[in-house]
Parts: C-alpha cells; structure tokens; sequence
C-alpha cells in the first residue's frame, strides 16, 4: 500500500474552535502531493469577531470573508477533496476540535474522520529544540514557507510525514504510525472525548 493521505490545516478567527476563517488541504499520493485546496470561510454567528491577535498572526480580516461561503455551505466540498482519505495535521487535536466545534455551531453532525498527528511523529522522529511546524518541517528539508497560511501549512505538514515515513522505512501511514508510536485516532462518534490544543 502506498503511501496515501490528506494534510489539513485551519486558521482561526478568534479563540473559538468554531471560528475557522481559512482552510489548506494537500492530498498526498504515494509520498507525492498531487493536489491542493485552499479557501475561505465565513464562521458561523457568534464565533465570527476577528480579534486583532490572530490577525496579527494569520492576516485575515472580517472584510476578506464578507462574501466568503458559511462552513455549512463548505464542509460538502471539504469532505469531497478529502475523500476519505485519513488527515494529517500538526498538532491534530487543534484542526479536528475545529471540525467538530465548526459543525456543532452550525447544526451540523461531525464526520467520522481517521486522522495522524504530525506533531507527535515528529517527536518521534528528530531531535530538535522545538517542534513547531517551522521547525519541524525544516527538519525534514521544508523551508521558508508563508506559516500561518493553511495552504502553506498543509504542504509543511505533508513534507514532514513524508519525509518522517522515509526515516522509519515505511511505505504506509499505517507503518508510520506503529514506528513512530504515534496512533492514528478517529474524529466521530466513537471519539469519547474532545481534543484542546496542545
């Protein structure tokens, strides 16, 4: 089996989950990124204030997503580039409570979705003084990259599996995780709890 997944990476507007205001997402295929999606989303009502520190960090303002679809009009379309697929984001936790949260504000039932912390691979993996996406993904030879953009961040993320399954020999997600000691987890109903940020 090759090596097959999507990396996905959320930007928010605010400290709400729900709040997502932009979306990157590169489909892998065989350890080589064949597509990328990147859009973005107006948040529901009542996660929809822009605080001036996430600005400061990702650059989207409330004006940039005035005509930007809601997440209920986009999650079809999120789903379909995903195709099943398991996700793979940097500090999973963080991305998959915005899928969860962004569907719970908007009356809507959460995918069931398999997913691989690239955090905890990269931990596993080199030996570095922090493992922050930006480092991490110079690690695996992934730099000067816009961080903070979800584009961007998604390709961070799929270099630093790609590269990591190189360094433990394996040819599958499934591989990397059992080497790495890194499990993947699933987003749905079988989740007893939820993921905070770490």
């Amino acid at each position: 089996m090759p090596l097959d997944f999507t990396a996905i990476d959320f930007e928010t507007a605010n400290g709400s989950a729900a709040s997502a205001c932009s979306v990157g997402m590169a489909k892998v295929r065989d350890g080589r990124v064949v597509d990328t999606a990147y859009w973005l989303i107006r948040p529901p009502l009542g996660h929809d204030d822009f605080l001036e520190c996430n600005v400061r960090i990702h650059g989207i303002m409330a004006v940039d997503v005035a005509d930007a679809a809601l997440w209920s009009e986009q999650l079809p379309g999120l789903l379909s580039f995903v195709s099943g697929d398991t996700l793979v984001a940097h500090n999973a936790g963080f991305d998959m409570g915005v899928i969860a949260a962004s569907c719970a504000a908007s009356y809507l039932p959460s995918p069931t979705l398999d997913y691989l912390c690239s955090l905890q691979v990269a931990r596993k993996t080199y030996h570095l003084n922090s493992y922050r996406l930006p480092v991490a993904a110079m690690a695996a030879g992934f730099e000067d990259f816009e961080h903070h953009n979800a584009l961007a961040d998604s390709l961070a993320c799929a270099a630093i599996i790609v590269h990591a399954a190189a360094r433990h020999g394996a040819s599958t997600l499934e591989e990397l995780s059992a080497a790495a000691g890194a499990p993947i987890k699933r987003l749905g109903a079988s989740l007893s709890s939820a993921e905070t940020p770490g």
